[in-house]
């Protein structure tokens, strides 16, 4: 079943939009919420985030100022030196990285600050939380490159239907 849904999932993904649109406008938060959990668990377990890294590659979480305090520690870095060498600051006035894909980001789809990585990359791609339905263009956005955010989608959107 979950490898006939994520056949062409960008594809579908893409064809797609109007109806995520309109279910994570009328979505019930609370029954969305209860199910997250689950299907959160159920698409990391059919998802290897290792074989794709589409997030990694095309995207740059915010860095928050514990998060550069943090990683500048562990590269043993000055915060200065640190920020100078990997990040801007974007149009919302966050720092994200300078360049795609991310810096830390090996060719083995591994993160070399893994363990340190920014609270966006620990939390991505936000299918446990409310943020899913609170930040509605986001998520949007996010199943356009995330299988994952893709999945859970399909699947909220197949329990309604079938409710």
């Amino acid at each position: 079943m979950a490898k006939d849904i994520l056949q062409n999932w960008e594809k579908k993904s893409g064809e797609r939009q109007k109806i995520y649109k309109q279910f994570l406008q009328k979505a019930d938060k609370n029954r969305v919420l209860k199910q997250l959990p689950d299907l959160h668990e159920e698409a990391f377990s059919k998802i290897d985030c290792l074989q794709c890294a589409n997030c990694c590659k095309n995207y740059s979480p915010r860095f928050k100022t514990p998060d550069v305090k943090r990683i500048a520690k562990h590269l043993r870095m000055k915060e200065s030196v640190f920020i100078e060498t990997y990040l801007k600051v974007d149009e919302d006035g966050d720092f994200v990285v300078k360049s795609l894909p991310c810096p830390f980001l090996g060719a083995d789809n591994y993160c070399s600050i893994y363990d340190q990585r920014p609270s966006d990359c620990h939390r991505f791609p936000y299918t446990d939380e409310d943020v899913l339905i609170k930040r509605k263009e986001l998520t949007l956005k996010n199943t356009s490159f995330c299988p994952i955010t893709y999945y859970v989608i399909e699947k909220l959107v197949e329990a309604e239907k079938g409710k």
